[in-house]
């Protein structure tokens, strides 16, 4: 008990118990995934509705962070809110300072900062929520993640969520870098039918992508349903 009451005390074997508590609250949050494909990135999250009194509009999964960068969150919906906030004021002062988004890493480090600021102070508590990155810079399309700890890792395809380790074993074995954006959101949404396979109520994804030569786009639901009939 003494180790888990306090952000700031290490366990014998080296263990913080409240950064791995804020972790297994992301284990609770919807299955969300970014794809990174030729010429873009795309953002799939599944949508947990608790109550069909719930408008569905009003769950917004995956947010505009700046005209070329996006993310999706999984965990705490109040801390995942207060996070995107933090990363809009980042992505406009990056801006302001170097005339443009140059490298997103350096808004996904600023965002990790503030999280892993979090873990070394008392009276304060973990952020309990996982974010995926994905954009456009100067480099090509980039996918991050970054979890309750702050740490942060670039990737081709990644998971976050309730069934992250089922989703990423299937990616695993079906992913392929030079796939076009249509193949990147099916295989997306196969990964998450898949994982899904005990849940028949498995609904709508919310998809996004933000592509080459063109800004953030969300695809509406008529183009979801399509490419659900089809995955």
């Amino acid at each position: 008990m003494a180790y888990d009451r306090a952000i700031t005390v290490f366990s014998p074997d080296g263990r913080l118990f409240q950064v791995e508590y804020a972790r297994e609250a992301v284990k609770k949050g919807s299955t969300a995934l970014g794809i990174r494909f030729k010429k873009g990135v795309a953002l799939i999250s599944d949508k947990k509705i608790r109550s069909r009194l719930v408008e569905q509009n009003s769950m917004e999964k995956i947010q505009l962070i700046d005209d070329y960068v996006a993310t999706v969150t999984s965990g705490l919906v109040a801390d995942a809110r207060v996070l995107v906030d933090f990363a809009r004021i980042a992505a406009q002062q990056e801006k302001i300072t170097y005339g443009s988004l140059v490298n997103i890493e350096n808004l996904v480090k600023k965002a990790a900062d503030q999280m892993q600021q979090y873990t070394q102070y008392g009276g304060v508590r973990p952020y309990g929520v996982s974010m995926i990155f994905a954009g456009m810079d100067s480099i090509g399309p980039r996918l991050f993640d970054c979890d309750p700890a702050g740490t942060i890792n670039e990737y081709k395809a990644v998971a976050i969520g309730a069934l992250k380790d089922q989703v990423i074993t299937f990616l695993e074995k079906e992913y392929k870098e030079d796939t076009s954006e249509k193949e990147a959101v099916l295989l997306g949404i196969k990964a998450l039918k898949g994982a899904n396979e005990e849940n028949p109520e498995f609904r709508s994804p919310e998809i996004a992508v933000v592509t080459e030569g063109g800004k953030f786009r969300l695809y509406s639901k008529e183009e979801v349903d399509k490419l659900l009939q089809q995955a």
